[in-house]
């Protein structure tokens, strides 16, 4: 069969073809903007020749650092259909984290919104690489800063080539997009994107036992855009014709709602967090939400009491899934077998509250000490990975070694799986609290304090102790700061004829709020190194 390449430019060109009338909602700091594809693709193509007058050349990095916007997705086309290289920077990082990875990619250029100027003025001085900033804003003339040289984003738009057009032949192994891991211990770790691995990577989000993304779907990606392509949701509504609905600049739980309900969302995805916040604003924005067909949850493991609030409060579909920015990310999707929907709702829950089924493309195994794990969700181990999604590779970083050995990607996530072959999330590798030579999850403690009615959320971690070299100690955010925060023994007897004795906390710390990561995600290590002395009296 002929040798056809995978390349975005498909993608790109698909949607001027068929979809040109389909249309593009973007929330910026000044309004709601609409256009349709029509006018995106018009637009991409202006921007990479703009782009091309300035000297970037095939492999040259070019790097965003912006919110969810039709500039952000303009560029998400503009830059790999010419051949460079799409670098999304995550804005939520540490200043020295921004910095090291500017300049560890090279970037020659940097597309930034005018909101987060004052993130990059800081750091202006220590980025080597750096030849020119493209400034994403609504307004007619450049904002003040003090980076230079500056270029306007829209006078970029209104002096490139009308007659621009993509090459014909891209090599689908070249590489399209890379994005950065945010790292707890040490410098984040580059991951590149090839333009056939994004290719794959959206078929499979339109597969219908995952995602089923189609012409029909709008689509509101609330995962940035700076995060691993928001989960390849861009690159795929582009390629289905999809609607797309952009929340823009900081949104709230009540902006996000709100979109859902006044541009008929079909399919929104977001992290545990941003799920548990909107089911808090729903309660009191009470509005129509029957447009959503599904709320794709990832990032992190969700509790089985968040799936069946929005499915029997909101009588919204939840669908559960697990990935990481070394898979593109999507690996595995929660929805049931066709026989698994006649078990018991109890039953169903209990599955869906699993990481799920491996999407088709990809191969798994899960390895414990003594090799691979039985099917008997039991057995722990370690998710090892590969596929056309899948890195092969650290950029430039040495961790490779560690991390991808004999073509298979170590994932550092501890799971078991069950004889229907769901997988189900255990703990982080370094999160796994070891108690007396055993392991215990901490995230299904989490899961199962977040099911108490008080509690809004639960935080476990491994704290040294004496006897056991390390106990659970359960941190806990309250629901209504109001409420009594004595009742310990209570929140521990709520969970106590779900566990071994053994697995029980040792105890219970109240907090106003857990610290997190710039993803969203409970920063453990933090938490660890401020109570680690709790148990042992140092």
């Amino acid at each position: 069969m002929d040798n056809y390449p995978l390349t975005l430019r498909s993608l790109f060109e698909r949607s001027q073809t068929l979809f040109p009338k389909k249309e593009v909602v973007s929330r910026t700091i000044t309004g709601i903007h609409r256009y349709t594809y029509a006018d995106f693709g018009r637009r991409a193509k202006l921007l990479s020749s703009s782009l091309q007058a300035l000297g970037v050349k095939p492999g040259d990095r070019i790097a965003t650092f912006a919110w969810n916007h039709h500039w952000h997705l303009e560029a998400y086309f503009a830059i790999p259909c010419m051949e460079a290289v799409l670098h999304t920077v995550n804005i939520r990082l540490p200043a020295d984290h921004i910095a090291y990875i500017l300049n560890h990619a090279e970037d020659r250029f940097l597309f930034v919104d005018e909101t987060l100027l004052p993130i990059i003025e800081k750091i202006k001085d220590q980025l080597t690489t750096i030849e020119g900033y493209i400034i994403m804003t609504d307004k007619k003339a450049l904002p003040p800063t003090s980076l230079q040289p500056v270029y306007l984003y829209e006078n970029m738009i209104e002096s490139g080539d009308p007659h621009f057009t993509y090459p014909e032949y891209i090599n689908e192994s070249a590489p399209a997009g890379m994005c950065y891991t945010s790292a707890t211990t040490g410098n984040p770790k580059g991951v590149v994107y090839s333009h056939r691995g994004i290719y794959l990577h959206s078929l499979s989000i339109g597969l219908s036992d995952t995602l089923g993304l189609s012409e029909r779907d709008t689509v509101l990606p609330i995962v940035p855009m700076f995060h691993v392509n928001a989960w390849g949701l861009p690159f795929a509504s582009v390629w289905f014709g999809s609607k797309q609905v952009l929340p823009g600049p900081a949104p709230t739980p009540d902006i996000l709602l709100r979109l859902v309900a006044d541009e008929k969302v079909t399919i929104a995805a977001g992290v545990p967090t941003v799920w548990t916040a909107a089911l808090k604003a729903q309660e009191a924005l009470q509005l129509d939400l029957s447009s959503l067909r599904a709320v794709v949850c990832g990032g992190s493991a969700a509790p089985r009491s968040l799936i069946e609030s929005y499915e029997q409060r909101l009588k919204v579909p939840f669908y559960h899934a697990y990935g990481m920015t070394e898979t593109c990310p999507l690996v595995t999707v929660a929805r049931l077998k066709s026989y698994q929907e006649k078990a018991s709702l109890d039953e169903q829950y209990d599955t869906r509250a699993m990481q799920g089924l491996l999407v088709p493309g990809l191969d798994m195994k899960i390895v414990g000490p003594r090799g691979e794990v039985a099917w008997d969700g039991k057995e722990m181990g370690e998710i090892m990975l590969r596929g056309p999604w899948v890195a092969t590779e650290y950029y430039k970083d040495v961790r490779t070694a560690e991390a991808f050995q004999d073509g298979w990607f170590h994932s550092g996530d501890i799971a078991v799986i069950d004889s229907e072959g769901f997988v189900k999330l255990v703990d982080r590798a370094k999160d796994l609290v070891k108690s007396g030579g055993e392991w215990i999850s901490s995230l299904d403690l989490e899961n199962a304090l977040m099911a108490h009615p008080n509690v809004f959320e639960a935080c476990v971690i491994g704290v040294p102790h004496p006897k056991w070299e390390e106990r659970p100690l359960a941190c806990v955010v309250l629901k209504d700061a109001a409420l009594q925060a004595g009742d310990k023994k209570g929140l521990l007897a709520f969970i106590e004829d779900k566990f071994a004795k053994w697995w029980i906390p040792d105890d219970v710390v109240f907090l106003h709020e857990i610290p997190r990561t710039s993803v969203g995600k409970f920063m453990k290590r933090e938490l660890r190194e401020q109570y680690q002395t709790y148990f042992t009296g140092d």
